[in-house]
């Protein structure tokens, strides 16, 4: 089953074992391409779990997702292979143990080479839909971490770290900072694929043991842009 997502072309589910980057007894951690959501949603689009039946590979139960990256955002993201690891897995998300770093290309960017965003986010609806915005008073705190990696031709590429895990928090961050995300249609600048990759993840799945840490390769569309050596 092919399937044409704004800038990828996707094979469901031919190619996903492909994009696997780790497996093992209890995870798998999926280079997940821009373009394909998770979850199917009121539009009924084909998404990630309706291909999870095959990544099995051999066990009974299909692959549960541990978390979400939304549709447009590449690179990491966990699954749990039983109902044992999810339940785990939800309880190291939810307690903020599971390291994350994003990294994104931004217009502009910030005079200084590392900071921290502390904006409380609130999800607000209206008749066109939804979307998060800042809001002092009846907002959530969310916390990002970032730094510079390299500055180009009037961009920014940053790594940043959520410490809090709030529906669009990086995104909503970096433009209310006055530093946009390159192609995010909702919050961002200009037009073309959105360039937000989750770079890496750290999941400190046994306790006492050595944390499974992954590092997602660079999808095209950000090797195509300035800075990118």
């Amino acid at each position: 089953m092919s399937l044409l997502l704004g800038i990828v072309a996707i094979d469901l589910p031919e190619r996903l074992t492909d994009r696997v980057l780790h497996r093992d007894a209890n995870l798998l951690i999926l280079d997940k391409p821009a373009g394909l959501p998770v979850h199917r949603g009121p539009s009924g689009v084909v998404s990630l779990e309706d291909a999870l039946s095959s990544l099995t590979f051999g066990l009974r139960h299909v692959p549960a997702l541990a978390h979400r990256l939304d549709r447009d955002t590449s690179g990491c993201l966990v699954l749990a292979r039983h109902p044992k690891a999810l339940s785990r897995l939800g309880r190291l998300f939810s307690g903020g143990k599971v390291g994350k770093a994003y990294w994104a290309v931004v217009a502009g960017g910030p005079a200084e080479n590392e900071g921290r965003i502390e904006l409380k986010l609130h999800k607000q609806n209206d008749k066109s839909g939804w979307r998060m915005v800042i809001d002092p008073a009846r907002g959530q705190i969310a916390v990002t971490q970032w730094r510079v990696l390299t500055r180009s031709e009037g961009l920014a590429w940053l790594e940043l770290q959520p410490l809090t895990g709030r529906t669009h928090q990086i995104r909503v961050h970096l433009a209310a900072s006055g530093w946009p995300i390159l192609g995010d249609s909702a919050y961002g600048a200009g037009i073309g694929p959105m360039q937000l990759h989750s770079r890496r993840i750290s999941v400190p799945y046994w306790e006492g043991r050595a944390p499974v840490a992954i590092e997602a390769p660079l999808p095209p569309h950000f090797r195509a842009l300035p800075g990118a050596g």
